[in-house]
């Protein structure tokens, strides 16, 4: 016999096939898998370090200098990171104290995170590194330039993305010698930062044949605002003639007062007139320009080069995860590291990191104030891998070991 079967029943069978039927039938309607989103922090650490007085009128550099550019780069990154389930999240903070930082970076790092930006001077650099020994962290310095870096002092879990001070006074050096400007009057101050400048000038003079016919330091502490017209001609008068002046006067203190005021009408380089940098605003080839807008758009003001090399650290990162496609730290970091690791950053040129001293290459530009002179490596100047090697330290130069900066 046939049991009945009551309205009830029929209407709740009928609505549970048609639920089954779309169930199968349309799997997209499915929740998206959230656990396939790639998600990659970056803390960037910053140590205040107070500036000593200057006896020009020099611009101060804007307070969120590294930050703005640090934060375009994540922009940068999460819009290509939209598409491949990637998303980049920084962390910024800074601190009077290094200790403060010190204490910062432990935590950062027992919390799981091991990528850092820091923007502090060498002797932190140095602490961090050897704190980091054994620990599989990345730490990219993005504003000290010393050469002690690069060649002598040489930190196994760092990335310089900041050129080194040899990079630059080597970019100068090539153009000197590419315009034969041959005979240099040197000019230094008498700060350590300005000593450091000068050593790293005579060894590029000495590498591209430069002759340096007569040094002096800097010694006034009168106010030029009133007399430069007096001051400077009489300091750069010399027995023998010469094609340039090179000032070596990193905090700007008197260099800006040096063009037009010499005692013969010669062109200035170094710390004022023509100016080697990782970037001007005056750059605008090979996409730059819409970066220079972007930037603008974002902080209100023209990118510099601390901004620039904030921007690269991110960069590095976000290329890393974008061709490796994994969040897994310790892979990302030994790609960046690795000869395989390439980095596309408006210079017209792939950048990429020495393997002895942790190094970005990069071409120089050579600026006057609101103008692009050039780019180095100058033209002609030969290389047997790459003519970026012929600024900064070759790896025969440097004595840091490729191999223990290997995972």
């Amino acid at each position: 016999m046939l049991k009945s079967v009551s309205v009830e029943n029929v209407t709740t069978l009928l609505r549970s096939l048609c639920f089954y039927s779309l169930l199968y039938m349309n799997p997209i309607q499915a929740a998206p898998d959230k656990s396939a989103l790639i998600e990659i922090h970056i803390s960037y650490l910053k140590l205040n370090v107070s500036q000593a007085p200057a006896l020009s009128n020099v611009i101060e550099q804007a307070e969120d200098s590294g930050l703005q550019g640090a934060q375009l780069a994540i922009n940068d990154s999460n819009t290509t990171g939209n598409f491949l389930k990637q998303a980049f999240v920084l962390h910024y903070k800074d601190f009077n104290l290094k200790q403060e930082l010190m204490a910062q970076i432990a935590l950062d790092v027992k919390d799981g995170q091991q990528l850092f930006i820091v923007d502090a001077p060498m002797d932190t650099l140095i602490e961090i590194n050897r704190w980091a020994e054994g620990r599989q962290v990345l730490i990219f310095n993005v504003n000290e330039s010393s050469d002690l870096l690069r060649y002598q002092v040489c930190l196994a879990s760092v990335l310089h993305t900041t050129p080194s001070d040899a990079m630059k006074s080597d970019a100068i050096a090539q153009w000197l010698l590419n315009r034969r400007f041959n005979q240099v009057l040197l000019l230094s101050g008498k700060r350590g930062e300005d000593i450091a400048l000068t050593d790293s000038f005579k060894r590029s003079a000495k590498r591209f044949g430069l002759k340096i016919v007569a040094e002096k330091s800097w010694s006034f502490d009168t106010d030029l605002r009133r007399s430069a017209q007096q001051e400077v001609p009489l300091f750069t008068q010399t027995r023998d003639d010469y094609d340039v002046v090179y000032v070596a006067d990193k905090s700007k203190d008197f260099a800006e007062y040096l063009p037009f005021n010499t005692f013969l009408p010669r062109p200035i380089a170094g710390s004022a007139g023509l100016e080697a940098l990782s970037w001007h605003f005056v750059i605008e080839q090979w996409g730059a320009a819409q970066l220079q807008n972007r930037f603008r758009a974002l902080a209100a003001r023209n990118m510099n080069e601390l901004d620039f090399s904030a921007y690269l650290a991110v960069r590095s990162v976000a290329q890393a995860v974008h061709q490796q496609k994994t969040a897994h730290y310790p892979a990302l970091i030994t790609y960046i590291k690795s000869n395989d690791f390439e980095l596309a950053a408006y210079k017209g040129r792939k950048l990429s990191y020495r393997h002895w001293s942790g190094q970005l290459r990069m071409p120089m530009a050579l600026v006057q104030p609101h103008g692009l002179v050039s780019l180095s490596p100058q033209t002609g100047v030969l290389h047997p891998n790459t003519e970026l090697d012929t600024l900064g330290f070759d790896i025969q130069e440097s004595q840091c070991d490729p191999q223990k900066r290997s995972l």
